[in-house]
């Protein structure tokens, strides 16, 4: 019995392990939803969130009822005091006998200008947070896609490294076996060899370029290190998606822009601020309550155990306080709305730029198919050629660099312009 236990313990064991080494499977679109559920940077932004929410209610408590009750005993360690009214009678001695009192009191604010404004202020700065949270989770999509986009671009190299590599490494022992028998020089198979290995080393690299593009992927998704990812989108899929998708055409709303959207909440929050040193001119008024119940009460007590009343503070004069502050609230309202202009100028010429770095990129995209799809073909005549031993190994081997430039270069490209394109995007608040 405790074999069998031990057996199914060992099996079950064994169906977990499987299951934990199973990669997580990603498409673009999954990608950058598990990001924005999981990345730890956007949680902190959700956790901020909650705390102007309490803040909130906070600055409104300060308007509500306010409660206290306290319990307090006095012993006087047997002080007493003399009270003569007549000089030719004697004094009359008064002791003081320890005291115990329990008191409640409560207060209500009826009136006060700072109060209105500053729930007013609490409910702008919730409204900055939950902007500010929108363009942090603006930026870890912008991240996500990107390390996406390098780990495609990556692969796609490294598929075009290895296919060549096959095919320089054959290359290269047809030769060797020649130069063997004695058909052809051992110099021409040297030549090979070289090239093997530079492709050889290559395909080392980009693999090592590849497991930090992964990691960094992980990174944004919140993932653990050792979690193994699949992406199921190709390059070429995006880039197609792109094309058809054209983003140069789509006119650009500035009042979309996160950054925008921060400078005119600012600007509200200045506003608010001239209303605030504006309210400290204003009288404040607060009632009040108090009961207060003699436990131990000395012998000569005439305080009375209920009071009702009310407190008006009207400010007067500050020495030129009041004034000051109130010009200052001013002068950053000036500075938040040339801020604005400043941005709006800003984000102008920063979208000219990158619809210009996207329509260059796209060009560069179409004329460099066409060069890998040419380079591919000289390749393959420089192949055939050489086995007919028409041409030479070094003009294979240039034939096969200049195959390699051009599906790196074109590789380089694609993802200069899916980052490209998504600049526009992020700068249109569109991922």
């Amino acid at each position: 019995m405790k074999m069998r236990i031990f057996y199914i313990s060992v099996l079950l064991l064994s169906v977990l392990t499987i299951q934990a080494q199973e990669p997580m499977k990603l498409s673009l679109d999954s990608a950058v939803n598990y990001a924005v559920e999981h990345n730890k940077t956007l949680k902190n932004s959700r956790y901020v969130i909650d705390k102007s929410s309490q803040k909130i209610k906070e600055a409104i408590s300060q308007g509500l009822p306010q409660i206290d009750a306290s319990l307090d005993y006095t012993n006087f360690l047997g002080a007493e005091a003399s009270l003569q009214l007549n000089p030719e009678a004697p004094p009359a001695i008064i002791e003081f006998n320890p005291t115990s009192n329990f008191k409640a009191s409560a207060s209500q604010l009826i009136f006060n200008g700072n109060y209105i404004v500053g729930i007013q202020l609490s409910k702008l700065a919730k409204t900055i947070t939950e902007q500010s949270y929108q363009k942090d989770e603006l930026e870890v999509k912008y991240q996500t896609m990107q390390a996406y986009y390098m780990v495609l671009a990556t692969e796609r190299i490294l598929i075009k490294l290895e296919e060549n590599l096959k095919n320089a490494q054959l290359i290269y022992k047809n030769t060797s076996n020649l130069a063997r028998v004695g058909v052809i020089e051992e110099t021409e198979a040297k030549r090979l060899s070289i090239m093997v290995t530079s492709v050889s080393n290559a395909v080392k690299s980009t693999e090592r370029q590849i497991e930090l593009g992964y990691n960094l992927l992980r990174f944004q998704l919140g993932l653990e290190s050792n979690q193994q990812i699949e992406l199921s989108t190709t390059l070429d899929d995006i880039a197609n998606e792109i094309q058809i998708n054209n983003m140069v055409v789509d006119t650009f709303n500035i009042e979309s822009n996160v950054d925008y959207k921060l400078v005119e909440l600012q600007g509200e929050i200045a506003k608010k601020s001239i209303d605030m040193a504006k309210a400290s001119y204003l009288p404040s008024l607060v009632a009040f309550y108090s009961y207060t119940e003699k436990i131990k009460k000395p012998k000569f007590d005439m305080s009375p155990k209920h009071v009702l009343g009310l407190t008006l503070s009207v400010p007067i004069f500050a020495g030129g306080q009041r004034k000051s502050q109130l010009n200052q609230a001013k002068i950053d309202f000036d500075i938040s709305e040339n801020t604005k202009d400043l941005l709006t100028d800003q984000l102008t010429l920063l979208e000219n730029q990158l619809n210009y770095n996207y329509k260059n990129l796209n060009e560069q995209y179409l004329s460099q198919k066409e060069n890998v799809v040419i380079s591919k073909e000289v390749l393959d005549q420089m192949d055939l050629k050489f086995q007919q031993g028409i041409v030479s190994s070094l003009d294979l081997t240039t034939s096969n660099n200049d195959y390699l430039t051009a599906e790196t270069d074109l590789t380089g490209t694609i993802l200069k312009l899916l980052n490209a394109e998504l600049e526009l995007r992020k700068l249109k608040n569109e991922l």
